[in-house]
């Protein structure tokens, strides 16, 4: 079970202004930048991330898959986190769910399963921007 949906509202308003400076330069963390599907705005989200290797970044979807950003993302196809102080543009974002958490370090498997945790999205790095950027 994913967490309560007040609780993003919380992290819009409060926490995610305090996090955004460091997350963008923190091992494990990452600033989401995607557009508004109907206000077109550029938005940038604080986010947990980890680098798999061959380009994919994984994303533990703790508030589930029914969250603004994500849905952003699909529509787009496309995005940019900026990790470890360098910008990555992402694309073709892959939803799954894995209830044994293997995609995500082991050391934060435990913390995943206590919050319910089970639902994922892929992201592959991509040299170019995927059709038109809104």
């Amino acid at each position: 079970m994913p967490l309560p949906y007040w609780l993003t509202r919380v992290n819009l308003v409060i926490s995610n202004r305090i996090i955004a400076p460091f997350a963008a330069r923190l091992p494990g963390f990452g600033v989401l930048e995607h557009v508004g599907r109907s206000s077109r705005t550029l938005r940038r989200t604080p986010l947990t991330t980890f680098h798999k290797g061959g380009g994919r970044y994984i994303i533990a979807l703790a508030y589930g898959s029914d969250v603004q950003w994500l849905k952003n993302v699909v529509a787009a196809g496309q995005c940019r986190v900026q990790t470890r102080g360098r910008w990555i543009k992402l694309g073709e974002p892959r939803r799954f769910t894995d209830s044994a958490r293997r995609p995500v370090p082991f050391v934060v498997r435990p913390i995943l399963g206590l919050l319910g945790v089970t639902e994922f999205v892929e992201l592959t790095e991509v040299s170019e921007e995927i059709g038109p950027r809104r």
